[in-house]
C-alpha cells in the first residue's frame, strides 16, 4: 500500500515536524556536499509554499550524546539551507529545551526551524518516548523525509510518530522516490536485471547477495569482498583482504547461484597499500606479498558487457580503492557502463554514489540512493518500521 505524502495533507497555517537527513560531511564548519540538504528541498518548499511552517530535525555524525559538541552542530546545515532557499532560516541550541520550545511558538508561516543535533541526547539512538513526546509536541503534522535513517528506530524515526497518532503522518518526496525506486526493482524488476556489488566486506551484504540471487539474472561482485570468494573457489590471494571465517558462506553462496555470480578475472594489484607501490595486473593466483585494490581491465570488460544488455542495474559499493588512483580506474570503468546502460539505474549510496557523482554521470542514471545502510536493507527485501507506521494512501 502506497504511503500519504506531504502532498496529501493541508498545511496551511500548521507546523510541519519533518525529520531529515543532515547528516553531511564537514571539515572544520564547511559543508563538503550539501546534496541532502538539496534533497530535501522539495518537500521543504511544499509546505511553506503552501502557507505551512516547518521544524526540522536531524542528527549529524556520531556525538557520545552526553550534550552538545561544537563538531557535530547542525548550525551549519542551517546556515547553507538558508543559502539554498534564499531566506533566513532560524536555529535552536536544544532539541527539546527552552530555546526549541520558544523558537517553535513563535514560529509564523512560511518559515523554517532546524533543531540542534538530536543525537545529542542518547535518548535518540535509544527510541525513547519521553523524548520523543516532548518533540512530538512541537508539531502538527508529521513527515519523514530521511531515507538514510528509515532502517533505524531513532526516536524521531518511530517514537515520535507514534506519539503524534490521530495527527497526519507522511512521508516526504525524498523518501517516497527511494521507496519506488528500491522497491519496484526488487518486486517488479524489468529483466535482464543486474546487481553490481563491491566494497571491503562481505559480512555487510551476504543478506543482499543471498536476496538478490532468487530475483537477479546476475548478479556482479567485485572490490575486496570478491578476494573471499576467491579463497572459496581455492585460488591464491596474497595479501588481499579476506574475511576468512565466511569462506564457508562464500561457497555456499557460489553453488547456489552458480550461473548467476560474475566475479573478476583479472586483478590489479600492489605490493603496498600505495599509489606509489609495485604494481601488476594478474590473472589466477595472486603473489604472495602483493594485494588486490582493484578489478583489472579484462573485468571491467566483462562487467561493461554482463551490464551493457541490462534493463535494471542496482550497484552499490566501489570495485576498489576508489580514493587512490590509479585504482579507481574499475570503479570508474563501472560507472561509464551503468551510465550508458539506458537501463533502469538505481545507485545504492555511500562510495558508488561519490563515484557517480564525481564523474558527472548523476544526470545519466536514474536514482542515486541519499542512504547507504538503508538501501541494502530494503535490497534484503526488509521492512522499516518506521515507514510501516505512518498513514496509508
Amino acid at each position: 500500500m502506497a504511503k500519504k505524502t506531504i502532498a496529501d495533507v493541508n498545511v496551511q497555517g500548521k507546523t510541519v515536524l519533518m525529520r531529515v537527513d543532515f547528516n553531511v560531511p564537514l571539515k572544520g564548519s564547511n559543508i563538503t556536499d550539501d546534496r541532502r540538504i538539496v534533497m530535501a528541498l522539495p518537500s521543504l518548499k511544499s509546505v511553506l509554499e503552501r502557507g505551512g511552517k516547518v521544524i526540522l530535525m536531524s542528527h549529524l555524525g556520531r556525538p557520545k550524546g552526553d550534550g552538545p559538541e561544537p563538531e557535530f552542530s547542525l548550525k551549519p546545515a542551517a546556515e547553507r539551507l538558508a543559502q539554498l532557499l534564499g531566506k533566513p532560516v532560524q536555529f535552536a541550541a536544544d532539541t527539546i529545551g527552552p530555546d526549541a520550545a520558544a523558537k517553535a511558538k513563535a514560529l509564523q508561516a512560511g518559515q523554517v526551524l532546524v533543531l540542534e543535533n538530536l543525537r545529542f541526547a542518547k535518548a535518540e539512538s535509544k527510541g525513547d518516548a519521553a523524548f520523543a513526546a516532548k518533540l512530538a509536541a512541537l508539531g502538527d503534522i508529521y513527515c519523514n523525509d530521511a531515507f538514510g535513517t528509515c532502517h533505524r528506530t531513532d526516536a524521531s524515526m518511530f517514537a515520535v510518530p507514534q506519539a503524534m497518532a490521530g495527527k497526519p503522518r507522511v512521508v516526504g518526496f525524498l523518501v517516497e522516490k527511494e521507496i519506488k525506486y528500491l522497491k519496484d526493482a526488487i518486486d517488479k524488476p524489468q529483466r535482464p536485471f543486474v546487481a553490481i556489488l563491491g566494497g571491503k566486506k562481505v559480512s555487510d551484504k551476504i543478506p543482499v547477495i543471498t536476496n538478490l540471487l532468487k530475483i537477479c539474472d546476475k548478479v556482479i561482485i567485485g572490490g575486496a569482498m570478491a578476494y573471499t570468494f576467491f579463497v572459496a573457489q581455492g585460488k591464491k590471494v596474497g595479501s588481499s583482504l579476506v574475511e576468512a571465517e565466511l569462506v564457508d558462506s562464500a561457497k555456499a553462496m557460489l553453488a547456489a547461484g552458480k550461473d548467476k555470480i560474475v566475479l573478476p578475472v583479472d586483478t590489479h594489484c600492489a605490493d603496498a597499500f600505495s599509489a606509489d607501490a609495485r604494481k601488476q595486473v594478474v590473472e589466477g593466483n595472486i603473489p604472495d606479498g602483493y594485494q588486490g585494490l582493484d578489478i583489472g581491465p579484462k573485468s571491467q570488460k566483462l562487467f561493461a558487457q554482463a551490464i551493457k544488455g541490462a534493463k535494471t542495474v542496482v550497484w552499490n559499493g566501489p570495485m576498489g580503492v576508489f580514493e587512490m588512483p590509479p585504482f579507481d580506474q574499475g570503479t570508474k570503468a563501472i560507472a561509464q557502463a551503468v551510465a550508458e546502460s539506458g537501463a533502469t539505474s538505481i545507485i545504492g549510496g555511500g562510495d558508488s554514489a561519490a563515484a557517480i557523482e564525481q564523474l558527472g554521470y548523476a544526470e545519466k542514471v536514474s536514482h542515486v540512493s541519499t542512504g547507504g545502510g538503508a538501501s541494502l536493507e530494503m535490497l534484503e527485501g526488509k521492512k522499516f518500521q518506521a515507514v510501516e507506521i505512518l498513514d496509508e494512501k
